[in-house]
């Protein structure tokens, strides 16, 4: 399931930056947090991963 996830962050991260921009663009600041957000929670799940195959690796 890794590459899955890692696939679902990437496209959150992606959906975030969108979301952020169009925020700055139309000057609502709300959704420019929800986009800074996303990608935070992106980027928590990215490192998950990582873990998860460091502990992997160490394990084989």
């Amino acid at each position: 399931m890794g590459i899955q996830d890692r696939a679902e962050a990437t496209g959150k991260n992606v959906e975030g930056k969108v979301q952020e921009a169009a925020g700055k663009v139309t000057g609502n600041t709300s959704d420019e947090m929800k986009g800074k957000a996303k990608q935070g929670q992106a980027k928590a799940e990215h490192a998950k991963e990582d873990v998860k195959d460091s502990v992997k690796d160490a394990v084989d």
